[in-house]
């Protein structure tokens, strides 16, 4: 449903506003913008208070449940236009929802910019506007296209990352880039680290993008795709460590990849362990997917080293160093195996 928020404030005409430095009247893109969650946030509020965009409507998914009181929660980007008086638009399936294709019609906007939506554009959106239909995708493109590229630059071990904006077409990321941005990567750099740097780059990468439209300079290059690579969704499965697979690079990688979600995990004595820090110890190796306890530490072989588990968390237990666990550990099991 379509909810107009009433600004008692005077607005200035629709596309122009008068820019008193110069004391002329340019023009004012309009725009409808796309997204659901926090990371989409500091895009829109740079499009609600960018002086030469009127930003016309926001679209996003409908309330879901959530928490412990499975209570009706908006989305945060809706939080955000209640809180800041911006027109907003709940919807399931954007496609279908002729209520809103009607309306999008009517506003007549230059371009479409989506952020993390959660749904595919169909032709007849993406063939709204005039400008037409942007979107932002945190790798460079053509690498990690899919929805989860900030975690797979990290488990892959890149030492670069970064924002590109594409112009839309139906197949999935695949469409012209238009502007992008680079940042590097650290070796310690955890998925919700990355996760918040890009968030912000994303909002500065898009006002580099909104002066190229609006000195109609927009320069485009096709993606190679003989270099495309592909980030799919994670499951909370894929955080489950084999030490007895991987070297300690792969295990770090997977481990700071998946923090904060899905997280990292393995069995100790069949019983879920959840991996949160590792560490290389420089003692007695261990031969891949040995467990053992020494000096009050827990150490596991992998394939080139071994690790030690320096944060974990017992299943039914709170968070806590290695050292912290370990007399209840020995205390309860005689032997260790670890899965």
């Amino acid at each position: 449903m379509f909810r107009e928020i009433i600004n008692s404030k005077k607005k200035l005409p629709n596309k122009k506003i008068y820019e008193a430095s110069k004391g002329q009247i340019v023009k004012k893109l309009k725009a409808v913008f796309f997204g659901t969650p926090d990371f989409s946030c500091p895009s829109l509020e740079l499009l609600a208070n960018h002086p030469q965009i009127d930003l016309q409507l926001v679209v996003s998914m409908p309330d879901r449940k959530a928490g412990r009181g499975q209570k009706l929660q908006s989305p945060p980007v809706i939080e955000y236009c209640k809180n800041n008086r911006i027109n907003f638009y709940q919807t399931e399936n954007i496609n279908k929802d002729e209520e809103l294709l009607a309306k999008l019609e009517e506003l007549n906007a230059d371009f479409f910019l989506v952020l993390a939506f959660a749904q595919f554009l169909g032709s007849k959106v993406l063939n709204m506007p005039t400008i037409g239909c942007f979107n932002i995708h945190t790798s460079l493109l053509p690498k990690y296209r899919g929805a989860a590229p900030i975690q797979y630059a990290l488990l892959n071990g890149d030492n670069e990352t970064g924002v590109s904006i594409q112009k839309m077409v139906k197949k999935m990321d695949a469409g012209d880039i238009v502007k992008e941005s680079k940042l590097p990567i650290s070796f310690e750099e955890t998925g919700g680290q990355l996760y918040t740097r890009l968030k912000f780059a994303a909002s500065l990468t898009l006002n580099d993008f909104i002066q190229d439209m609006i000195s109609d300079d927009i320069s485009s290059y096709k993606q190679n795709e003989e270099d495309v690579t592909f980030a799919p969704t994670l499951k909370k499965e894929d955080g489950h460590i084999k030490f007895s697979e991987k070297t300690y690079n792969e295990i770090h990688n997977q481990v700071r990849a998946l923090k904060p979600w899905p997280g990292t995990f393995c069995f100790l004595n069949g019983k879920r362990l959840k991996v949160l820090e590792i560490s290389p110890y420089t003692g007695n190796k261990l031969n891949a997917g040995e467990i053992k306890i020494s000096d009050n530490k827990i150490l596991v072989g992998s394939k080139d080293k071994t690790i030690r588990l320096d944060m974990i968390q017992l299943e039914g237990k709170k968070a806590c160093r290695d050292t912290d666990a370990v007399n209840g550990l020995t205390n309860k099991y005689d032997t260790f195996e670890i899965s």
